[in-house]
């Protein structure tokens, strides 16, 4: 049976996330306390308190929220681990997500996945003033319809729009300034969208204005040590594997300004003979997307240990 596994990028925190998982199995929680103990060293602050008992706002801070779902998600991995539960022949991961694979697949020390993706999320804020930017999600138009609005919209307003969320068919991720985000709603309402949901963040992820961020993260990435993947990892850019270490930093940089590919990155896995999908982190947002992608994959969640035990028994 030919498993992937795929990690959820921002979007998929709660406050609250893997808090129940040691009273549902000592064993698993043993193993998140651990993960996130390690996790807080590499911070400076505890990282499982605030993840637990702190506030939406505080949680939803780029910085903070980068290496609070790599965190969980690695968690659930090293429990998927212990359980010698069947390996993925192939991973990918959601913008942020693309890390947490990269732990997962030995290409990265856990510590240094830590501080890259809070650095990360400290230079992607510092790209812009909190009131500059803005996403929406698109529902309801064809991709090549979405891309041309935004690039008509970007010249008109002379402002930054772009498509950088290729998330399913009939989803797609808008970015930009608020100004040019706003006006290309407008439009992309007038050409027959069925919905425009504005996202309750400030970071215009994977678009040109990430670029000043992308420079600083690439020195670095460059200073950070990588292996080749044991698990063969489909990045988001190109919608490739890449086993020389310099490909894929130079991936992870043009990552941060570049569109996410999903629909093409699991489209590519089940070409490439994928049977069962697992989302392997808090939440199910993949899992939905994978669904509305190719309704006929088996598409799996773990996010706690009721979770955990269900996909086990259902792929082992």
């Amino acid at each position: 049976m030919s498993i992937a596994f795929v990690f959820p990028g921002q979007g998929s925190q709660t406050i609250g996330m893997l808090g129940n998982i040691a009273d549902e199995n000592l064993e698993y929680g043993d193993i998140v306390n651990a993960t996130f103990n390690r996790a807080s060293n590499v911070l400076g602050y505890d990282l499982w308190e605030l993840v637990q008992n702190g506030t939406d706002a505080e949680l939803n801070r780029t910085k903070k929220t980068q290496p609070a779902i790599l965190t969980a998600s690695y968690a659930l991995w090293q429990i998927w681990m212990s359980k010698e539960g069947p390996m993925p022949v192939v991973m990918a991961g959601h913008s942020l997500g693309e890390y947490t694979a990269l732990v997962c697949a030995e290409a990265i020390d856990f510590d240094d996945a830590i501080e890259l993706v809070s650095l990360r999320g400290q230079y992607m804020q510092e790209a812009v003033v909190d009131t500059e930017g803005a996403m929406a999600a698109i529902l309801g138009l064809e991709d090549d319809v979405v891309v041309k609005i935004c690039e008509e919209t970007a010249e008109t307003t002379e402002s930054v729009v772009a498509a950088v969320n290729f998330n399913s068919p009939g989803q797609v991720v808008i970015a930009g300034t608020a100004e040019a985000v706003d006006s290309a709603i407008s439009a992309l309402n007038n050409a027959g969208a069925k919905k425009a949901i504005k996202l309750p963040v400030s970071v215009p992820s994977h678009c040109s204005l990430m670029k000043s961020a992308a420079d600083k993260l690439a020195k670095k990435l460059h200073s950070t040590e990588f292996d080749r993947p044991i698990i063969p990892v489909i990045n988001n850019v190109h919608v490739t594997i890449e086993n020389e270490v310099d490909s894929i930093r130079d991936a992870l940089v043009k990552q941060l300004y570049k569109p996410v590919r999903w629909t093409e990155t699991i489209n590519k896995m089940l070409a490439e003979g994928t049977e069962n999908i697992v989302e392997c982190g808090p939440g199910k947002v993949l899992t939905g997307l994978n669904r509305r992608i190719n309704k006929n994959i088996p598409a799996h969640a773990l996010f706690d240990a009721v979770t955990i035990d269900k996909v086990f028994e259902e792929l082992s």
